[in-house]
C-alpha cells in the first residue's frame, strides 16, 4: 500500500514538473515573440523617412490650416498642389479695366511674398495691427505695391464654409491721392540725404532689453544713431495684406511693419505727416 502511495506521488510530481516546463517554455516563447515584435517596430520607426514639405498634399477639408489666414496663405504660397486646389479657375484677371481669365493649365505657381526673406504690412493706426490674428475674417486681399511704376497688384481671397480660395487678381495704376505716402517712402529709402532730413530727432526707439530678453527698452536715438541701427527696408516694392484695416489716402499717420520669414526678424516704422511733411518719428525693433 505504501509502495502504491509512493508511486502515485511520483506520478503527480512528474506531471507537475512537466506542466511547469511547458509553461516556462510557453512564457519564454512569448517573451521572444514580444522582443522580436518590439525590435521590428523600432526598426520600422528608424527606417521610416519623414515626408518632405512638398510631398504633403493638404486636403481641401483640412479646416485647421484655414482658421488663421496667415497659416493658409503661407501654405498656399509654398505648396504648388494646394495652390491649384485653392484657386478658382478660370481665374478672372483685371488689368487696367481689361478682364481676361487664367485657365488652370496655364497657371504658373505664384510664391507671393514668401519668395523672399521678409514681407511688409501697412497700417494707418496702431490698433489696426490687432486685426492680423482675427479668425473670423471672410475676405482678405494680398497686395504688391510697385514703387517705381506706381502700380498695385491685388489678390482677392475669400472664405466660404471655412475654406479659403483665391477668387480674382487685379493690376492697375495707383492714383496720386492713393499713393501720397508712397513717393515719400520710395525716396526716403533710396536717398540718405533726404532720409536724414525726414527722421525726427530725437527718434523714439523701442527694442528688447539686451540684459533681459523678456523686457522692453524704451529710449531715443539721434539721427546718427538711426543710421547705425536702421533696419532693412524694401526699396522696389512693398507687400501688404489687407485684413480689414483701413488704409486711408488722407491719413496723416502710416505704419510699415517689416516681418522676416522664419528668421525672427521684426521691425516697425512709424511715420506721421506734420505741416505737409512726412517724417519717421518712432522705430521699433523686437527681432529675436
Amino acid at each position: 500500500m505504501r509502495r502504491d502511495n509512493v508511486g502515485m506521488k511520483s506520478l503527480v510530481m512528474g506531471c507537475l514538473l512537466l506542466a511547469f516546463c511547458v509553461a516556462c517554455s510557453h512564457t519564454y516563447k512569448k517573451q521572444d515573440s514580444f522582443a522580436a515584435l518590439t525590435q521590428l517596430v523600432d526598426s520600422a520607426k528608424h527606417d521610416r523617412k519623414e515626408p518632405k514639405q512638398h510631398d504633403i498634399v493638404l486636403p481641401l477639408e483640412r479646416m485647421e490650416a484655414d482658421e488663421l489666414f496667415d497659416d493658409f496663405v503661407f501654405n498656399y504660397a509654398f505648396d504648388k498642389t494646394l495652390q491649384k486646389q485653392r484657386t478658382a479657375f478660370p481665374l478672372p484677371y483685371n488689368k487696367d479695366g481689361h478682364v481676361t481669365q487664367i485657365a488652370e493649365n496655364t497657371w504658373k505657381h505664384d510664391s507671393l511674398f514668401a519668395g523672399g526673406n521678409l514681407y511688409t504690412l501697412l497700417f494707418d493706426r496702431e490698433k489696426d495691427m490687432d486685426i492680423v490674428g482675427d479668425t473670423a475674417l471672410s475676405s482678405v486681399q494680398v497686395e504688391w505695391i510697385f514703387l517705381k511704376t506706381q502700380e498695385l497688384k491685388r489678390y482677392y481671397f475669400s472664405r466660404t464654409k471655412g475654406i479659403w480660395m483665391l477668387d480674382s487678381i487685379t493690376l492697375h495704376k495707383m492714383h496720386n491721392a492713393e499713393s501720397d505716402f508712397l513717393p515719400f517712402y520710395a525716396r526716403f529709402v533710396s536717398d540718405s540725404i533726404y532720409q536724414r532730413k525726414h527722421v525726427c530727432s530725437p527718434l523714439s526707439f523701442i527694442t528688447i532689453d539686451p540684459d533681459d530678453d523678456f523686457s522692453i527698452l524704451e529710449t531715443t536715438l539721434d539721427v546718427e544713431q538711426w543710421f547705425a541701427f536702421r533696419p532693412q527696408m524694401p526699396a522696389d516694392r512693398l507687400s501688404n495684406i489687407c485684413y480689414g484695416q483701413k488704409n486711408d489716402a488722407g491719413s496723416t499717420t502710416k505704419i510699415i511693419k517689416v516681418n522676416g520669414i522664419g528668421n525672427g526678424y521684426s521691425n516697425v516704422l512709424y511715420f506721421r505727416k506734420t505741416y505737409g511733411k512726412w517724417e519717421l518719428y518712432k522705430y521699433e525693433d523686437t527681432s529675436i
